[in-house]
């Protein structure tokens, strides 16, 4: 039987695809997230969530929220669900910044974020004098642990978790399965051997999974 690592924990539903499909995945958060304590203004004209992290740290705190931009399905689902309104959305970073410059870059944005985050938005942003506050919400801490095995398929959800599987982990011999661009790039340091989800959505790294080894 194909045996694979997912490096966090799946939902019953994720779990039954792969079963269905015949394929044991061990499970492990090689991540931890921890929400923050953070002040900023009870209102916010245009705020930007590149994670659903993001999200769930903001919606415990009372803030009115006018615009959000957003990356991914299922952090605008999450915007929605607790009220917000999605103006923009984009599948990676850089192109929801692409975005941002063309059509409001008269606006001034919050960006509600974690302690490892990427350039590329807040860079372009500011390339285009477009005026940006970054307010950290939550904290991303590396989990790493030693699977003492390799796995013919490793997932990925995020660069931090490359990261931290990296620290005691080796990639020789596995087929690496990454959630998008930002954690492709991050594989890319140590293997390529990658197959990338054409949508920034865990079911679809299960998707590509299926097919590669059925």
């Amino acid at each position: 039987m194909i045996e694979i690592l997912s490096t966090k924990k799946l939902t019953t539903t994720q779990r039954n695809i792969l079963e269905e499909a015949e394929i044991n995945c061990i499970e492990e958060d090689f991540i931890k997230i921890e929400s923050q304590d953070f002040k900023c203004p009870q209102v916010i004209e245009n705020a930007i969530f590149t994670s659903q992290n993001a999200v769930k740290s903001v919606a415990d705190h009372n803030i009115t929220i006018k615009n959000c931009f957003c990356v991914g399905d299922k952090t605008e689902a999450l915007l929605k669900h607790h009220g917000f309104t999605v103006v923009e959305k984009a599948y990676q970073a850089q192109l929801l910044a692409e975005r941002i410059v063309a059509y409001h870059s008269e606006k001034d944005f919050t960006l509600f974020c974690g302690n490892i985050r990427k350039e590329e938005l807040p860079k372009l942003l500011k390339e285009n004098n477009i005026k940006l506050e970054e307010i950290q919400v939550y904290e991303t801490q590396l989990t790493s642990k030693n699977m003492f095995r390799t796995y013919d398929g490793v997932l990925f959800f995020s660069p931090s978790a490359v990261e931290s599987y990296s620290q005691r982990n080796l990639f020789e011999d596995t087929t690496v399965f990454c959630l998008g661009k930002t954690t492709e790039a991050a594989a890319r340091k140590h293997t390529n051997n990658i197959i990338t989800a054409n949508r920034t959505t865990v079911e679809n790294v299960l998707v590509q999974v299926i097919k590669h080894f059925k």
